[in-house]
């Protein structure tokens, strides 16, 4: 339940299999993208039907990971793009952006479910139906406003979020499935990146010797939460593994090492709370990367950054709440 299968790289790369690659490993069929091999799920019937049900997903994704108050209704879609077109203000200006691309959401949303009823009842809809370009339209503008909305954590904007509702009305649905496959891997390779770092700057730290284990096994956890399904029969123990290997880390407790005793020149006594402090946030990061099965790469090359900084200068580096772009 609970393995994550990563490619071995002792052949030579002519003999490496190519990225997309399926094979059944016990007994469950998996791809292959950026190293790992992750678990597939059957593709829905491509219909409007399942266009819907797969962009309504995304939506509550979205919203999910985004940060507060940008849920407008599609029908206030009108006094959304009025209040932002009159904003003067920088910092107000890129919050009404996000409620817009909200509405816009949530408008190609209701257009889409009025489609479905209608094709229900046997009238056909043809790609180039005047809704469906208004639906199309209402994805694409909320996509590009998606630039101004930021993580629900505050450290980055997430622009996949809002990029994948508009992939998945405008190409099939396998093909969009194939590229969460993708994105997965990518996310799964920014795990490892942030455990390696914590393991690689904490373990040369006393106190924090005996630290790799938990995190290890709060990023393999992490990783096979990254690839599962919430519909997924083993999300109970995959969601509670996961929960408990980070409570595990975040209650770390430093060994009681004397590193005063240690007179090597330029050596400097390190913070255990900034030590344990920093080990959170990295908790944090690797939560919300695979929550959103996304990668971060602004964070997670800043989060490295400061494991570095910790060990260099024995204090965690100064780290500025963003503020509004």
């Amino acid at each position: 339940m609970n393995n994550v299968y990563r490619l071995e790289r002792s052949s030579t790369v002519d003999q490496l299999p190519p990225e997309g690659t399926r094979r059944v490993i016990d007994d469950e069929e998996r791809v292959l993208y950026n190293d790992y091999w992750i678990k597939t799920y059957p593709v829905p019937v491509d219909s409007l039907q399942g266009k819907k049900s797969l962009i309504e997903a995304l939506a509550r994704r979205l919203f999910n990971h985004t940060e507060h108050g940008l849920n407008i209704p599609g029908c206030r879609l009108g006094e959304a793009r009025q209040s932002h077109a009159a904003e003067t203000d920088p910092a107000r200006y890129r919050v009404k952006a996000g409620m817009l691309a909200g509405a816009l959401f949530n408008r190609a949303i209701d257009i889409f479910r009025r489609l479905v009823e209608l094709q229900a009842d046997g009238i056909e809809i043809r790609s180039d139906n005047a809704l469906m370009r208004e639906c199309g339209q209402c994805l694409l503008e909320a996509m590009e406003l998606g630039r101004f909305v930021l993580h629900r954590s505050g450290e980055e904007g997430i622009d996949e979020l809002w990029g994948e509702p508009f992939r998945a009305f405008s190409i099939p649905i396998e093909d969009f499935y194939e590229s969460r496959y993708v994105k997965i891997g990518q996310s799964m390779r920014d795990i490892d990146l942030i455990a390696e770092a914590m393991i690689g700057n904490f373990s040369r730290i006393p106190t924090f010797e005996a630290v790799a284990a938990p995190i290890q096994d709060f990023a393999n956890a992490a990783k096979v939460k990254t690839e599962t399904l919430r519909t997924d029969p083993g999300i109970f123990d995959v969601w509670s593994h996961l929960v408990t290997a980070g409570e595990r880390l975040a209650n770390f407790a430093p060994q009681a090492v004397a590193e005063a005793a240690d007179k090597r020149p330029g050596r400097p006594l390190h913070s255990v709370s900034d030590g344990l402090q920093i080990l959170r946030n990295g908790r944090d990061l690797v939560f919300y990367i695979a929550r959103a099965r996304t990668p971060m790469p602004k964070s997670t090359r800043e989060y490295i950054a400061h494991c570095e900084a910790y060990l260099a200068s024995g204090r965690a580096p100064f780290m500025a709440v963003p503020l509004p772009a």
